[in-house]
């Protein structure tokens, strides 16, 4: 947007501070002449130059003497209060110029410059903390974004990469039948459809444009194990649904996939034999509470610090087609993003994970 060149806000405040200063010494001067000089018998007269040599003989006083000597006093202080207002207000603004610098610099494309401003804590400090903050935030997501399509393009690269191989083998390989190569091929465009479909959830569930309702986390627990108990007794794990009612408002659809995820990942990254999912729901002051435990393979915190990232996997052990695109906890943690919610991994001592999702509680009641 194009704007028209006006004053800074230095010389702004410059002509604030001469202005106030000029207004308290004819307010001064009014005093002075009201409570001083009321009772004297000469009025005021309007000065002739021969009255400004008077100011300075210190024979002259009273009302003749008076105009003249407040007129130069307020020459005086209109340059005292613009000279003064000046330095001052550079002194002042001072801090403001480094943001500007660094608002500058960063849109440059230098994400990595702080303003790191010192001093007491005042409102420009605390401008400068906050955009420090914002562009660590910055940082952080580009970062993270750059891993994201490096990640992406190898994920998406391989499925490719399969199919070209099958297709050159079934042209110069008789002994392939087409059954064999029609059954490949259809595994490996199922996954590639899955991952291509995982990548749409996850943008999607970027944005705030669905429509917010009361939902009880704990009927969405109830829903998301019925419809994983199937894939779960094929599995050889059992689920158990615990907790109170935990009211929340959000997408009930996306909250559902949310707890569909991490279902679904605690199935998979389980025990061989004899594994269990506990899926808890509690209330808090201020958060509704949904807990997914699992049983499996000790975890590193390294490791699990990294699992919201996309295309992380916790182990390498799953095999069978079932290990999914490394998207599930990706999406389960912009799910409670976009709600103002959190999604905090922890290992569990005897081995396994914990996932927590906290969300904001619902004013009403869900019925």
């Amino acid at each position: 947007m194009d704007r028209h060149k006006g004053l800074s806000a230095r010389a702004k405040l410059t002509l604030s501070y001469a202005g106030f200063l000029m207004i308290a010494s004819v307010l001064l001067l009014v005093a002075v002449w009201a409570f001083l000089l009321r009772g004297s018998s000469l009025g005021l007269q309007f000065p002739d130059v021969s009255d400004f040599a008077r100011v300075f003989d210190s024979n002259s006083r009273g009302p003749v003497v008076f105009i003249p000597a407040a007129i130069l006093i307020l020459g005086f202080m209109l340059v005292f209060g613009l000279v003064g207002g000046w330095i001052l207000a550079g002194h002042m603004l001072a801090p403001l110029s480094r943001i500007t610098d660094a608002t500058r610099t960063a849109a440059r494309g230098s994400l990595s410059h702080r303003i790191e401003l010192k001093g007491s804590r005042d409102e420009f400090r605390e401008l400068a903390d906050a955009f420090d903050g914002m562009l660590a935030r910055l940082e952080a997501h580009v970062a993270e974004q750059q891993r994201f399509a490096a990640n992406a393009s190898h994920e998406l690269r391989t499925p490719l990469a399969i199919t070209q191989t099958l297709l050159d083998v079934a042209r110069n390989d008789p002994a392939h039948t087409d059954s064999q190569v029609d059954q490949r091929l259809r595994s490996v465009n199922a996954r590639a459809i899955e991952l291509t479909e995982a990548l749409l959830l996850l943008s999607r569930t970027d944005q705030r444009t669905f429509t917010r309702e009361d939902v009880d986390l704990s009927l969405i627990a109830e829903e998301a194990a019925e419809t994983l108990l199937p894939f779960a007794e094929k599995r050889g794990v059992a689920i158990e649904v615990s907790g109170k009612i935990a009211p929340a408002t959000g997408s009930p659809a996306l909250l559902l996939q949310l707890t569909t995820n991490l279902l679904h990942n605690a199935i998979v990254h389980n025990l061989p034999t004899g594994g269990s999912v506990n899926v808890h729901t509690s209330l808090g002051h201020d958060a509704a509470t949904l807990t997914v435990e699992n049983t499996g393979d000790k975890l590193s915190p390294h490791l699990v610090s990294t699992l919201t990232e996309p295309f992380q996997r916790g182990t390498e052990r799953i095999h069978d087609g079932q290990a999914g695109v490394g998207l599930g906890l990706a999406i389960v943690n912009n799910i409670a993003q976009v709600h103002d919610g959190t999604l905090s991994l922890s290992p569990r001592a005897e081995g396994g994970l914990r996932a927590t999702v906290r969300l904001p509680v619902s004013s009403r009641k869900v019925s």
